[in-house]
């Protein structure tokens, strides 16, 4: 036999061999004398290729070469991917990069708690005022992030997740989908008005059936939709797992046919609402009453997008993430660039942005809140001032602010913005803070802060900042397979890798969304058990023991500020202090 392979090999070598010589030649006389696009490849003829081939490879193959630059250490990526699969997260003889730049510490009681003498009770209120106020599980919010943006099954993972374990889900500016109510699972014979049901008929089970035992549940349900509907739109309808039906919202149906309450099996939503009012806007692209309200039948609150870290533009989508599906939700055409306007439409003073959010709060009797980028003190200190005025006058006010950190990130930004604009998670929640305890706003408005907080140290030092919640979105895609190859915009070559941020058929269906769905889940449990370990360290039962006083910073120079008020102060340099 191996006698056998070798004459084979013997007799095709010198034409495998021929042929290589021959496509190096003509590839040389292509370069060299016929293409006129790079000059490189004149000079250099087929060798010059490799800077392309290296060029191509370095986005993707970049973290696994090269020391991590972007978070404080390697170290706190890899706890994220081990939190994820709930292995143990123990370090040996010491951090692969020691921390050596500016940062907090986290102070020791002298009389530590145990784990079991930590409250379990971790949930934040929003909106107490309002006739529905929402109580969140837990401090943990998966940042916004649109069905688009991500691919259906990653959407629908997310939406399991955080079913699974209560974190709350921030539907992004693409508005409410199909997807996001994965775990929705009506029966074939209820009567639900508000939904659009496809019931199952032989021939489709017959097929679900036999792809199934040949293949997997996501070609049979694939399968299934195109025996039942085959039209562009279908994935817009959800596969009940336990009822063997296919349904999507029918936003057709009186508001009283919705739901009256939250159903209990869907995961708790924040509707974030944006400049192109995407899944609230009627044909002409006004804004729909009835259909908010129907929308907010599914979510607990509203978040109005006024800026974000990595963009202070409008949204971005690219035309080849515009699908039939994306169109169809947001109502636009298909497969055009969608580029959102910058500009909130009711934001035209702070005064009309106050005066919607009330009108949002009469509409859904839910919170309502806003989320900003800060760049200047002295803008959030005038703002915090009309805030404070409208409250003695008994006129509507947020329920909370998001302050997103310049750091933040995006799936599609312009360079000159990410990073350029805005502070950063740390001085932006501060500055905020301090502007909201100075005009007695504080107890009225909840602060949620976010910008690359990845592990239980990271949200408790926000935490002790001033922040009541923190907003977490990279932490959560690479629980849920992101592997950082940072090839999401979906323009050009870009194309998710694991079929997490793409509309690429084929990437998608690659995705796992159970299996994923739990990894999201163990990473948010693991982030919750984490914070229990430091506040037993730092010797309180509860979260809300959590202040300023409990930090110490020390920066890259070796110098130590016991009292981070005196660090912020000397740091800086606010209107006041001239």
């Amino acid at each position: 036999m191996l006698t056998d392979v070798w004459i084979f090999l013997e007799f095709i070598t010198p034409y495998v061999l021929s042929l290589f010589f021959v496509v190096l030649v003509a590839l040389f006389i292509y370069d060299r004398f016929i293409q006129r696009k790079h000059s490189l490849l004149v000079n250099y003829p087929v060798i010059g290729r490799f800077r392309y081939l290296f060029e191509a490879l370095r986005e993707p193959l970049r973290q696994y070469f090269a020391e991590e630059n972007f978070y404080e250490s390697r170290d706190k990526v890899d706890w994220v991917y081990k939190a994820a699969k709930d292995l143990p997260n123990y370090k040996s003889f010491s951090v692969d990069q020691p921390f050596a730049e500016d940062r907090f510490i986290v102070k020791h009681a002298t009389n530590v708690l145990n784990d079991d003498e930590v409250s379990k009770d971790m949930t934040v209120i929003y909106g107490e005022k309002r006739e529905n106020p929402y109580v969140a599980k837990t401090p943990i919010v998966r940042s916004a992030m649109s069905d688009g943006a991500l691919s259906p099954e990653a959407v629908r993972a997310f939406s399991l997740g955080a079913a699974l374990s209560g974190y709350t889900l921030n539907t992004g500016e693409g508005g409410l989908t199909s997807n996001h109510l994965y775990t929705l699972n009506p029966a074939p014979g209820d009567n639900i008005e508000y939904l659009e049901i496809i019931k199952s008929t032989p021939l489709a089970d017959t097929v679900f059936q036999w792809m199934e035992k040949l293949f997997n549940r996501t070609y049979a349900i694939k399968a299934y939709r195109k025996v039942l509907l085959n039209k562009r739109t279908e994935n817009t309808y959800i596969y009940g797992q336990a009822s063997n039906i296919l349904f999507r919202v029918n936003w057709k149906a009186p508001l009283s046919a919705f739901p009256k309450e939250v159903p209990e099996s869907l995961p708790d939503m924040v509707f974030q609402m944006s400049s192109g009012l995407y899944g609230v806007r009627d044909d002409n692209g006004e804004f729909d009453e009835e259909r908010y309200a129907k929308v907010m039948t599914f979510c607990r609150m509203t978040e109005i997008k006024i800026a974000q870290g990595a963009k202070q533009t409008g949204g971005k989508l690219a035309g080849s993430k515009v699908t039939a599906d994306i169109a169809y939700y947001r109502g636009i055409e298909e497969g055009k660039d969608l580029f959102s306007p910058n500009r909130f439409p009711y934001a035209d003073t702070p005064e009309h942005l106050m005066n919607f959010i009330g009108r949002l709060q009469e509409i859904s009797q839910k919170p309502v809140g806003v989320k900003i980028v800060i760049s200047d003190e002295n803008t959030i200190d005038r703002l915090a001032g009309i805030v404070a005025k409208r409250k003695e006058e008994g006129l509507p006010i947020p329920d909370f602010i998001t302050v997103d950190s310049g750091e933040g990130g995006s799936a599609t930004a312009p360079l000159e913005l990410m990073e350029s604009v805005g502070l950063n998670t740390v001085n932006a929640l501060y500055v905020l803070d301090t502007a909201l305890r100075r005009h007695g706003l504080r107890e009225d408005i909840k602060i949620i802060a976010s910008g690359k907080i990845l592990t239980p140290d990271d949200v408790i030092i926000t935490m002790s900042l001033g922040a009541d919640a923190v907003g977490i979105a990279r932490g959560f895609m690479m629980s849920g397979g992101c592997i950082r190859a940072r090839m999401c915009s979906g323009y050009g070559s870009h194309k998710c890798p694991v079929g997490m941020a793409t509309q690429d058929p084929k990437k998608r269906a690659s995705y796992m969304v159970v299996k994923q769905a739990y990894q999201m889940s163990n990473y948010h449990n693991n982030l919750i058990k984490g914070m229990k370990m430091m506040l037993a360290i730092m010797g309180f039962d509860h979260k809300s023991k959590l202040s300023k006083k409990n930090l110490t910073f020390r920066n890259r120079n070796g110098e130590i500020f016991f009292d981070v008020e005196d660090y912020f102060k000397s740091k800086l340099h606010t209107y006041r202090d001239h």
